[in-house]
C-alpha cells in the first residue's frame, strides 16, 4: 500500500495506559506510544515559552497529543478509528491536539472544563480525550458517549473508546500492571521499565483484529503496540509519573522507522497556586 493510499484512511493514532488512584502515593502513572507519519513535523517534547506547558507539539497544526502543566494538570488524545460509524457533524474540522493544550492552559477543574467544551465537541475530528487537573479524571469523546469521571484503576486506550478489547489495549493495560505489581520502589528503575513497556512490534492474529474499516493488512501492521513501516511508524515514547507529593517525572523517547533519535527526561516539582 502507498503512502499517499495510507493517507486517505484517518489512521494517525496512539496508544497509552494509565493507572489512576487518587489515594496513593503516585496518583497517576502513564505510558504512551504516539503514532504518525515521518514526514509530519514535529517538535520533541519541551517546555514551551511562556506557556508553562511540557508537551512535544505538531508543527502542522500546532497543538499536542500528550502533554502536563507546571500546575500538575495531564492529558492526552487519541484519534478515534471507526469508518463505518463516525458521529461528527463538520466537513472541516478542528485540530484535536488543541484539545489538550486548552485543557492545560485552563485553570478550571476537569469537570467544570468538560462541561464547557460539550457544546462544541463535535467541531472536532473524531476523537479520545483523558484530562486530570491533579485531583480529578475524566474521559471524553465526540461519539456520543457522556463524560466519565473515572475511578481508581488501571486503564487502556487506542483508538476505539476506553478500555476497548482491542489486542493491542489488553496488552498495554497488561504491561503496566505487571510493571507496578512488581513492588519496585525506586523511581529511576519504574521510569526505565515505563518507558520500554509499550516496545513490542509484535501483530495480533487477523481473525481477532477489530475491523475498523481500513484494509486488513493495514489493520494488521497498527495491531502492534510499537509500529515500524516505510513512511509511518510510533515516533515517540513517553513515560509519566505524578507523585502525591507533586513532583512530577517524565521522559520521551524519539523514533524514526524504529531507530531511536532522542532521549529527553524532565522532573519538576507542581507550581503551587494556592
Amino acid at each position: 500500500m502507498t503512502i499517499s493510499r495510507i493517507k486517505s484512511y484517518t489512521v494517525s493514532m496512539c496508544l497509552l495506559s494509565f493507572a489512576f488512584d487518587r489515594n496513593s502515593e503516585t496518583p497517576l502513572i502513564v505510558v504512551s506510544n504516539r503514532d504518525e507519519f515521518y514526514d509530519r513535523a514535529t517538535l520533541p517534547m519541551h517546555w514551551w515559552p511562556e506557556e508553562g506547558i511540557l508537551a512535544g507539539q505538531d508543527q502542522q497544526a500546532g497543538g499536542t497529543w500528550l502533554g502536563l502543566s507546571k500546575q500538575g494538570r495531564f492529558a492526552a488524545v487519541t484519534n478515534f478509528r471507526d469508518l463505518h460509524q463516525q458521529h461528527v457533524s463538520t466537513l472541516d474540522p478542528l485540530s484535536r491536539g488543541d484539545l489538550v493544550t486548552s485543557f492545560l492552559r485552563s485553570a478550571l477543574s476537569a469537570n467544570d472544563w468538560a462541561d464547557n467544551i460539550n457544546n462544541s465537541l463535535y467541531q472536532y475530528g473524531p476523537f479520545n480525550l483523558i484530562i486530570y487537573d491533579g485531583k480529578d479524571m475524566f474521559y471524553l469523546n465526540n461519539q456520543g458517549d457522556p463524560k466519565i469521571a473515572l475511578s481508581s484503576g488501571c486503564y487502556a486506550l487506542s483508538n476505539h473508546k476506553l478500555d476497548s478489547p482491542w489486542p493491542k489495549v489488553n496488552h498495554a493495560r497488561s504491561q503496566l500492571k505487571s510493571i507496578l505489581q512488581n513492588g519496585n520502589i525506586d523511581t529511576d528503575v519504574i521510569m526505565s521499565q515505563l518507558i520500554t513497556a509499550l516496545s513490542s512490534e509484535k501483530t495480533f492474529p487477523q481473525n481477532i483484529l477489530p475491523n475498523t474499516g481500513i484494509p486488513i493488512e493495514w489493520e494488521t501492521l497498527l495491531s502492534s503496540p510499537f509500529i515500524v513501516s516505510e513512511g509511518y511508524g510510533t515516533r515517540a515514547a513517553s513515560a509519566v509519573m505524578i507523585s502525591k507529593k507533586g513532583l512530577i517525572n517524565v521522559v520521551e523517547r524519539g523514533f524514526h522507522n524504529g531507530a531511536e533519535i532522542h532521549l529527553n527526561t524532565f522532573s519538576y516539582e507542581v507550581l503551587d497556586t494556592k
